[in-house]
Formats: structure tokens, C-alpha cells, sequence
């Protein structure tokens, strides 16, 4: 095969790995094939060694509820869960908030077949995939350490990304188990950025709302709406250490400690001076929407930038208060949002200094 041929579509996006009887998707999938001898598509894959799981705050957080509920430890836990998960289905596919995270490793095998840039890599390098572990065919020989706080899991295992997948090196200016933890939501802070340089008159971003703005995602939004240039910028924020290592930083105007879940507490708290022209919600817990709408403006735009969102919710809820408003689903994959985000804590010292403290 040629670069210029085209990969069969089966193996350009793992359906080959799907188990399901019906015709689906890997992240749609219940479960998918994770075994890398298997499947018959290994010239259309690239296999990594796992070093590290970093696993969203939705799910994450999940875990820990649940582990609460079981009157376990937490890190044995989350590992349980993890385990279970991953060998029932093939993947870190949290079967309660259907997400996932990204993973570090290094590469033991790149097909043949792939497209560039897979075949630029060499068994070997260090990568995190910029893929959801909710459609990663994942195998975990075990786990060595849970991290609590980063929401990090050492384990020795093996992972497939196909040929539609993306990944990016590590930086040598940072930490790996920092760089993994802006990776992790490297979509966010580049898609904020477009929202507040959209120069259509209906759409100017002059003030901006970041509920969960303490969170790593809340604090790279921040950060890229104000060098953005909007001219304020409110955050929310329910765990006070958090607000406080928000509120060191410079980026936000003011911060209001309270849940999101409380939405007319909140309109009432942050909208004193007028709605805002974008609201983004960074909030890893349910029944945030409702705030997220409240706050917008007429014609603004709610960026909704959390797996914890019912969309269904959202939906019937802004049509409950007639809000004609713009809501963006969070995409996790932007054109160089690997690169935007590492550089947007390059260029902001006291932020990265901030991660480098929280998650290295």
C-alpha cells in the first residue's frame, strides 16, 4: 500500500476491534477486542506499552462517590473499578458518566499501513494519546499506584490507537504527569479562544462566566479568554482552595465560591451587572446547566466543556426559559490544541507554576 491509498474505513476507525453485534463505532460500543494478537488489523494500529491512565474528573469522581458508598478505601476503591471496567469491557469506558480520559505510554509497534504522522513515530518514544479511553481498546496487567488527586493511575498494560486517532509527544519544559494533566483537556482552552475572537457583531465576547473555574480545564479557559481580551471575566468556583489558587493567579475579575447546582443562586450572585456573552461549564458534577443557561445573554453562547452534562437537560431546560442561545457541546479535538494549550502554560508562568504544584 501507497501513502496515497486510502485505509479501509473498518480499520481507519477500530471497528474491526468492536465486539457488539451491532455495526457501531469503538466509543460507541459496549466492548471492544483489546487483546493487540487479535482482530486481524495490526498494520493499520499503533500499540503502546501504558504506563499511566489519566482519567476525567467526571468519572473520576464517580469512583470515589461510589467507593464512599462501599465504605471502601478510596484508592483501592477506584482501582477496583477501574479493573472491572477495563475487563468488561476492553476499555476505560466508565459505564455511569460514559467517559474516559487519555493515557501516557510508549510505542511497542506502528502497522505498516498507518498514515503519517503515525509512521513518523519509532518504538519506543513517549506518547499521550489525544483520544478518549472510551474508545481505546485498553489491556491492564495491573495497576502499581492510584493518585487521588491528580485523578493519575500507574499500571502496566497495553493500549491500540488507530489510524484516526491522535497523539503528541511529551514537552521536555514540563513534568510528564503535568503535561498529562493539561492533555487530558487540551480542547478546551484553543476553543475558548475561538469563541472570543469571533468578530460577528451578535457574537462579540466582552464578558465571560467559567463555572468550575479552580479545576485544570476552568483555569486554561480562563487564561485563554484573557489573553484573549476580554475586558471581564468572572469565575465560580465550590471548593475553596481551589477559588483560592484561581483567584492567585490574576486571570479572573472576580470569583464567587458556590455550586453550580444552585442556579438561581448563582444568576443572582454573578449576573449583578447584566448577562454574560459566554458561559463555559467546567463542572466534573451533574445539574450544572441550568446556571450555565441562566447566566447567557440572549443570543450568547453556553460552552458546555464537562462530561458531567445532560444535553437533554440543556436542551429542554433553555427552552423552559426561553433562551435563545448558542450551546456548543465540548469537543475534546481541536486542529493544534496539543501545541496551543502547552504553550499557553509556557507563556503563563504563574499558571504552570500552579499545575506544576497540583498535579507533578
Amino acid at each position: 500500500m501507497t501513502s496515497q491509498e486510502p485505509i479501509p474505513l473498518v480499520f481507519r476507525y477500530g471497528l474491526h476491534r468492536v465486539r457488539d453485534a451491532v455495526r457501531v463505532l469503538p466509543q460507541a460500543a459496549w466492548s471492544v477486542e483489546s487483546n493487540p494478537d487479535l482482530g486481524g488489523g495490526s498494520d493499520y494500529e499503533l500499540v503502546i506499552d501504558v504506563e499511566r491512565l489519566n482519567i476525567d474528573a467526571a468519572s473520576f469522581r464517580q469512583m470515589e462517590e461510589a467507593a464512599r458508598q462501599d465504605g471502601t478505601d478510596l484508592e483501592r476503591g477506584v482501582e477496583q473499578k477501574i479493573l472491572t471496567t477495563v475487563e468488561q469491557r476492553g476499555k476505560m469506558h466508565n459505564p455511569v458518566t460514559g467517559s474516559g480520559g487519555m493515557l501516557l505510554g510508549r510505542v511497542r509497534h506502528v502497522g505498516a499501513k498507518l498514515s503519517e504522522p503515525h509512521r513518523s513515530l519509532r518504538p519506543g518514544e513517549r506518547v499521550a494519546t489525544l483520544v478518549s479511553l472510551s474508545l481505546t481498546p485498553l489491556h491492564i496487567e495491573r495497576i502499581l499506584s492510584v493518585n487521588l488527586h491528580a485523578h493519575q493511575v500507574s499500571i502496566v498494560g497495553t493500549a491500540i490507537l488507530f489510524d484516526s486517532g491522535s497523539w503528541a509527544r511529551l514537552p521536555q519544559s514540563l513534568p510528564e504527569s503535568v503535561a498529562l494533566s493539561a492533555l487530558d483537556v487540551a480542547g478546551a482552552a484553543p476553543q475558548v479562544t475561538r469563541l472570543c475572537r469571533d468578530e460577528r457583531p451578535s457574537k462579540r465576547v466582552r464578558r465571560v462566566l467559567v463555572l468550575g473555574a479552580g479545576g485544570k480545564s476552568g483555569l486554561l479557559v480562563g487564561a485563554a479568554a484573557r489573553r484573549a481580551g476580554v475586558d471581564h471575566i468572572v469565575g465560580v468556583e465550590s471548593f475553596a482552595r481551589a477559588q483560592a489558587d484561581a483567584e492567585s493567579l490574576g486571570i479572573y475579575d472576580r470569583i464567587v465560591c458556590a455550586d453550580a447546582a444552585d442556579a438561581l443562586q448563582i444568576a443572582s450572585l454573578v449576573c449583578t451587572d447584566g448577562e454574560f456573552d459566554l458561559v463555559v461549564s467546567c463542572v466534573s458534577a451533574p445539574r450544572a446547566e441550568m446556571a450555565a443557561i441562566l447566566c447567557c445573554r440572549q443570543g450568547g453562547t453556553v460552552y458546555f466543556f464537562s462530561m458531567a452534562t445532560s444535553f437533554t437537560a440543556a436542551a429542554l431546560g433553555a427552552e423552559g426559559v426561553s433562551r435563545d442561545i448558542d450551546m456548543l457541546i465540548g469537543n475534546g479535538f481541536c486542529l493544534g490544541h496539543a501545541d496551543e494549550t502547552l504553550q499557553l502554560l509556557c507563556d503563563h508562568a504563574p499558571l504552570r507554576e500552579l499545575f506544576i504544584r497540583r498535579y507533578s
